[in-house]
């Protein structure tokens, strides 16, 4: 940041003039402000600048990509919700944990240890101020009542974000799970001694009942959210400090609790509102940092956990002309592209070239190297094992910086890419997409086959050998990028073509 001291004051000037107001000055390219905006459920054909033919208008992360660049091979850990997350705060593979499947369920224990290095804890050893806004979903020490029955909402609920790295917390566990209530740092707002009218349980598509605090209203979470990111973001532009602030929106995922003014205006029903009151929540975020005079010193990444859930009526969207999959197969939960190829935008005026598209593999998991990289931290041995810093990309490298990467569906069928091969460890989709097929894996060439419709699996038995040998390695070593070996949590289940 720019320091207002008269010389410091003269220097910034001279650098204005000599530049001729060319392109936008950055005040420290060693230590920009961090946003990482994180939607739930957004496919990768929900947003228009990855899908011309769409039929959502996302006016704010368009003008965000063609400000920034576009990634068009980016990836989630999972085609489900809580390992994207772990793997992006970690970069550390998620299935190298306990969650080798699925979610944390209902009341769970964390799932990042508290003594795990986060990007936000190694941000926040930088000297910057960490926030999250939004959904957390990695598992929290719910404080039991004496009876085991229940949960004690007038104590502390330790193991949340404001262990692992976070200054601050201020969000919903899980918007359509109890506690129907906000969390702030690691107490309740109000105690959930109340439950949840079971209209609005019905009307929203909320899909767990249980303990809430009067008055709970499912249409206030995301604006409530958006309102506190814009303070966060107000208020610490006045500090000399950088800062860091992921924001898990909780949308578009269910509830579909859509607010009055996008209700009714997609014509693609509660979920393609949701998806326009989204772009429209991404929009004041910006705003907030344009209006807080910071813009040119902040990098926003904006990416999505996994692809769009097919419970919605998928089957009615595109009916009508929509594909929140886009060119891809599968959808959320799936181990096919549609499950875990994701928007993925970065903007860093100065650095990122505006209006560029880049076509190389990249993963959430990168954004701990990446990170660390812009600020100067050597990660060690035990930190980030499988992240890959993408910043030669965003200073405008060809070279490829990623070989690898793996991706899960929900149900735990494992997949490695390799180049523009890409093998999947089993039959079927690994979710809810229905699929057999007549091999005991599956093989695709992306490059050629975007929408993974020709199986080559019979036909290339030495790239399905190499690709097996890599993975196994990478299981072996406790990592996928170069450094001492470390140990999985626990024995890694992978590969059911040889169960």
């Amino acid at each position: 940041m720019i320091l207002y001291d008269s010389v410091r004051t003269c220097l910034f000037l001279a650098i204005v003039l000599c530049t001729s107001f060319a392109r936008p000055v950055v005040a420290d390219p060693s230590r920009p402000n961090i946003v990482v905006i994180y939607a739930d459920d957004l496919g990768y054909g929900d947003v228009t600048c990855y899908n011309p033919n769409g039929k959502l208008p996302t006016p704010h992360i368009d003008k965000l990509a063609a400000q920034g660049m576009r990634f068009t091979d980016g990836h989630s850990s999972s085609g489900v919700c809580t390992p994207s997350r772990y793997t992006l705060l970690t970069g550390r593979y998620h299935w190298r944990t306990r969650l080798q499947r699925g979610i944390v369920a209902l009341w769970e224990r964390p799932l990042i240890d508290a003594d795990r290095r986060t990007v936000a804890g190694m941000l926040q050893d930088r000297g910057y101020t960490t926030a999250c806004i939004g959904k957390w979903h990695l598992g929290w020490d719910w404080p039991r009542q004496r009876d085991r029955k229940g949960i004690d909402f007038t104590k502390p609920i330790k193991g949340g974000p404001t262990a692992v790295g976070f200054d601050s917390y201020f969000g919903t566990d899980v918007p359509n799970w109890p506690p129907f209530c906000f969390i702030e740092d690691d107490r309740t707002i109000g105690i959930p001694n109340s439950r949840l009218p079971a209209s609005q349980m019905r009307e929203h598509w909320a899909s767990k009942q249980g303990p809430a605090v009067e008055n709970w209203d499912l249409r206030n979470v995301l604006p409530t959210l958006t309102d506190r990111a814009v303070a966060f973001i107000t208020e610490s532009a006045k500090s000399d400090d950088p800062y860091f602030l992921y924001m898990p929106l909780t949308s578009p995922h269910t509830p579909l609790a859509v607010n009055d003014p996008w209700k009714g205006k997609s014509g693609l029903g509660g979920y393609g509102d949701l998806v326009l009151e989204t772009d429209a929540m991404v929009g004041r975020v910006l705003e907030a940092i344009e209006a807080s005079g910071e813009v040119d010193n902040t990098l926003v990444l904006f990416t999505s956990d996994n692809g769009c859930a097919p419970y919605i009526d998928v089957g009615k969207l595109e009916e009508q002309g929509h594909y929140p999959s886009g060119p891809l197969r599968g959808y959320k939960s799936d181990v096919f592209e549609g499950g875990h190829r994701v928007a993925f935008i970065v903007r860093w005026p100065g650095v990122v070239e505006p209006g560029t598209v880049n076509h190389q593999l990249v993963h959430q998991a990168d954004l701990m190297a990446t990170y660390a990289a812009i600020v100067g931290y050597d990660l060690a041995d035990d930190e980030g094992e499988d992240s890959v810093s993408f910043l030669p990309l965003l200073r405008g490298s060809e070279e490829t910086v990623r070989e690898t990467a793996i991706s899960q569906g929900g149900n735990g069928l494992m997949s490695i890419r390799s180049g523009d091969w890409k093998l999947i460890f089993g039959i079927g989709s690994g979710g809810w997409t229905k699929d057999i097929a007549e091999t005991p894996g599956q093989l695709y060439h992306l490059a050629d086959d975007i929408g993974e419709t020709k199986n080559l699996y019979a036909e290339r038995p030495q790239t399905v050998s190499e690709l097996t040998a890599i993975m196994q390695q990478q299981i072996r070593n406790g990592r996928s990028t170069p450094g001492e070996r470390q140990e999985n949590d626990v024995p890694v289940r992978w590969n059911r073509i040889q169960q």
